[in-house]
Formats: structure tokens, sequence, C-alpha cells
């Protein structure tokens, strides 16, 4: 079944219509050139890479929890890219980000070394960061805004009952295990929930869909394209703003540290 596109972005301006057109056109083509299917939940072993993510995630995880001790200080997803405000508006969705269409992530990238050496291993990789939703998190059903793309989930902190831990995509549901991923097209409608007392975290990611010939050139162009679009535009320059004002403070924190460990030292 071929997934209908539903953009999270309500008041869309002359140039995303425009934009909105094009996209119609190249998903169908999508689908025709697509070298991996299109069902909503993939197998892994359709993408060889994922086994090779997963054998690091105690890594990346390592480098999650260095990152979860200034959890409330992260930004919320809608306040980096403000079209999520149609699914989300609370405080409960945390993200780190890492990579993104023409989203610069210099100084979270240098926190995370193994993360991004991981993240070097997926081919077409345009987007990743760390997913963090609250306990009790709901988001409501919706659906991604271009299927030229995928999105991989690698569990890193589940909480139990696990299978209150969870997402659906179309038709099928799955509950995140830590240290194992899943691989699922978001253009189709798709719901996630936790329902537990803890915080859930995945590294997510959004990787070019595998085609041949003429699809995969035409999806790389429209892809090349998106980094343009003006809502992206704007969420590279929340994450700079975001990104100048947090670790400026963190600088800060640490200089006054410094001075108070001298003053006691004499």
């Amino acid at each position: 079944m071929e997934p209908k596109k539903a953009p999270l972005k309500q008041n869309r301006s002359t140039f995303d219509k425009a934009f909105d057109a094009l996209i119609n056109w190249v998903e169908a083509k999508n689908i025709q050139y697509s070298t991996v299917g299109n069902p909503p939940i993939y197998n892994n072993n359709v993408f060889p890479w994922a086994a090779e993510i997963e054998k690091d995630w105690e890594l990346i995880r390592e480098e999650l929890e260095d990152v979860l001790e200034d959890r409330e200080s992260l930004p919320s997803f809608h306040e980096i890219t403000k079209e999520v405000e149609t699914i989300t508006t609370d405080n409960n969705w945390k993200t780190f980000f890492l990579a993104g269409y023409g989203i610069e992530c210099e100084e979270n990238r240098r926190r995370c070394p193994n993360t991004v050496k991981a993240l070097e291993k997926i081919p077409g990789m345009k987007t990743a960061m760390f997913s963090i939703l609250s306990e009790g998190k709901h988001i409501p059903a919706h659906r991604g805004p271009y299927n030229g793309v995928l999105r991989y989930h690698l569990g890193l902190r589940v909480p139990e009952p696990r299978e209150q831990c969870r997402i659906r995509v179309h038709d099928q549901f799955y509950s995140w295990s830590e240290g194992e991923g899943v691989i699922f097209d978001d253009s189709f409608d798709h719901e996630v929930w936790n329902d537990t007392d803890g915080v859930r975290v995945v590294l997510f990611v959004d990787f070019q869909r595998p085609m041949r010939g003429f699809g995969n050139w035409l999806n790389s162009m429209v892809i090349n394209l998106a980094k343009h679009t003006p809502y992206l535009k704007e969420a590279n320059k929340n994450q700079k703003e975001w990104e100048k004002k947090f670790y400026a403070k963190k600088r800060s924190q640490k200089k006054a540290e410094k001075r108070e460990e001298v003053g006691v030292g004499k």
C-alpha cells in the first residue's frame, strides 16, 4: 500500500506548496525505483550496516548518559524544528542533534565522537539525533513529509515494561529493546507511546532510501533542494543559537568551578 503524504507543517507558503507538488510526483517514482521495497517496517537484514551499528551501542549509550546530565537544558524538538508543533508543544520530547539537512551541530558532534563514528557507517545518512521521550509521553498519529528517506531507531534506554514503550507504523507495532534497532518508513502513518515511568531514548537517524538509476538521481536532487526550504533554514538557525548559548554557559560554569578549586587550594 502506497503511503499518503501529510506534511507536518500546516500554514504553508507558496514555495512550500510548489515544493509539495514536486514531492508528490517524486514519491511515486521513489516507490517505483526502490531497491528495498516499500513495507512499513523493514527486516534489518536488508541493511547490513544495522548490525555494525548495534555492535557499538554501548559506546553510544555512554555518550548519551553524559548528554542526559544536561537533559533539562536540552531543546524540545519543536524548539528546533517548528513544524513539529503540529504534533507536540510540551517539553517531554527532547532532542540532541548530531546531523541534519544543512543543520550544523559542531559542538554536539565533538561531545559524542563514538556516536559520530558509528553514524559514518550508515550510507546516505541525513539526520541524526538522540530522541528523548519523557515518561507518559504520547506522540499522536502523523506522517513524515517525504518517503525518499527511511528512519532507523537504535534503542539506547528503554524502560520496563518495554511493551508499553512502543511505536505503531501503519498496522504494525514495535517495542524498542536496548542495543537493537528498527528501520521503518515514516511516511506511513505512525504513532508513539511511552506509557512507562521512565525515560525512553533512541538514536534517531534518517537515511536516503536505496534506489536504482534515475530514481536515485531524482531523490538525491530533491534531498539537496530540501536544505534550502525556509523551515529547514529556520531549524539550522535555531540549532546554532541553542548550541551557542548552551556551550557558552557550560564553559562559564567550568571556569567558575576552576576558580573555586583554586580558592579552596589556597
